[in-house]
């Protein structure tokens, strides 16, 4: 059993920890090809990974995460033409999100952070969020985060990681980021044999419909993952983790103490 997951807890223990004042934490990532290295579920398991590991730190509770994110899109995520890619119209997306938030406020959570993993996502749940805050009332008492995971990279830790230059965050998709990061959490997931070797993709700055296909590397990789390695992984991880953590504890007036454990 793993404690600090709501999933894992029974409804009694759950209500104890929220009237404590705990920290909820809700991952939202997608189903989504990663190349043919990394598993569908890639966005969603990282936002989990790193949602369990900051709740451990401020004694939070993570529910279980909304699995599937936005659609595809050919210059960040490779587009919806891969076989396996599950995604939701932006409507569904943050009216899932709106519907958890407001139930969240329902259970008697006061403090909420939404962990992003999925690159689309951003604006859909930020709209959800915003509508639930208006269903809520501005004398609701809750405050919620919105953290993409990838923006707590340090640029030391960069530097370090891509000693030829960061390609940039739209082109790391499943590609040195999330493979490292993958090898720190779940390495048995991790395929580094079937990883392809082409360089990074090259898009024009501009958009079409329907999607020019033929401009993404039929691996679904935008950029090579050869250099991951679980230490970087590791060090990436640890940048996420420690930065929002940091931010929580900052946002919701924490002490550093684990607070509804």
């Amino acid at each position: 059993m793993n404690s600090v997951r709501m999933d894992n807890i029974s409804w009694v223990e759950y209500e104890r920890r929220v009237e404590a004042g705990a920290v909820v934490f809700l991952p939202c990532g997608a189903t989504e090809q990663h190349g043919p290295h990394l598993p569908l579920g890639t966005d969603a398991l990282l936002a989990s990974a790193i949602s369990e590991d900051v709740a451990r730190a401020v004694g939070g509770i993570v529910a279980p995460a909304i699995s599937y994110g936005y659609k595809s899109q050919p210059r960040s995520g490779g587009g919806q033409h891969f076989c396996g890619t599950t995604s939701v119209d932006g409507a569904t997306l943050s009216g899932l999100i709106r519907d958890a938030v407001r139930e969240f406020h329902r259970h008697g959570v006061r403090r909420l952070v939404i962990v992003v993993g999925h690159y689309e996502n951003q604006w859909f749940v930020t709209e959800g969020i915003e509508l639930a805050m208006r269903d809520i009332g501005e004398h609701g008492a809750m405050e919620v985060m919105r953290v993409e995971h990838w923006e707590f990279c340090r640029q030391d830790t960069l530097d370090a990681v891509f000693p030829d230059g960061f390609p940039g965050i739209a082109l790391e998709h499943a590609a040195v980021i999330e493979t490292s990061m993958m090898l720190h959490y779940h390495p048995q997931l991790v395929s580094l044999e079937r990883i392809p070797t082409h360089g990074p993709a090259q898009f024009p700055t501009y958009d079409m419909y329907p999607a020019r296909t033929a401009w993404v590397p039929s691996s679904g990789v935008l950029s090579s993952a050869k250099d991951s390695t679980r230490e970087k992984g590791r060090r990436l991880v640890t940048d996420v983790v420690d930065g929002i953590a940091a931010a929580v504890r900052h946002e919701f007036g924490l002490d550093g103490a684990a607070v509804g454990s």
